[in-house]
């Protein structure tokens, strides 16, 4: 046996009236009787429909225009709803400005992603950070044997000995120039993501940019 239907639950003129004025208001566009009945869950029949909007035109309540055979309604305009023509400029000014700031800024995402990559490609933050405190100890021991040849300590160096160390200068020097360049390049990134007023010293200390 198929289910019986629920009769829709009528409701008074006076509350007809109201639930079609406030449904057009908050739908605001046109709409026919038959539109509005069926859309009310058929609590106010399309007969009922039509009568409520006939007389909230005819009261200057709603605007009522012929579309073919049928008339449409819809709720009245407020002219104090209306946005004026500046605000409007500025709202269109501000989504060119927005729009520009949004391909600026994908633009300089992927600037950064890049330069993340190449980063991680060849030295994370913590090889950087152990390179640097193993140069450190190394140039500790390298200034004590530089005493030690200036108070005469040492046995005299040799010229193939003098060419050696040389080499080995210009190769850790030049190494130095690249990992500064690394770690300036590092603390863009990181300066970039740091919160507004955040502390700058406190975060390069941190990441051990100044030892």
């Amino acid at each position: 046996m198929a289910p019986r239907k629920e009769k829709a639950e009528k409701v008074s003129a006076d509350e007809a009236a109201a639930s079609i004025l406030n449904y057009l208001r908050k739908l605001r566009h046109p709409l026919q009787a038959t539109d509005i009945s069926a859309n009310l869950h058929n609590k106010v029949t399309k007969a009922a429909a039509a009568k409520i909007l006939k007389d909230l035109h005819e009261r200057n309540e709603i605007e009522g225009r012929a579309a073919g055979k049928q008339i449409v309604y819809h709720a009245l305009q407020n002219a104090d709803d209306a946005i004026a023509p500046e605000a409007l400029a500025a709202l269109d000014t501000q989504i060119v400005h927005l729009r520009t700031n949004t391909t600026t800024l994908l633009s300089a995402a992927k600037t950064l992603r890049s330069t993340l990559s190449s980063l991680n490609s060849s030295l994370t933050t913590s090889d950087l950070i152990s390179s640097v405190l193993a140069l450190q100890t190394e140039k500790a021991e390298i200034l004590v044997r530089l005493e030690n040849l200036r108070a005469g300590k040492a046995k005299k160096v040799t010229k193939k000995e003098r060419e050696q160390i040389e080499g080995e200068w210009k190769k850790w020097s030049s190494m130095s120039k690249r990992r500064e360049k690394i770690s300036c390049e590092m603390w863009k990134l990181v300066e970039d993501c740091l919160p507004e007023g955040g502390d700058k010293g406190e975060a390069r200390e941190s990441l051990g940019l100044d030892d």
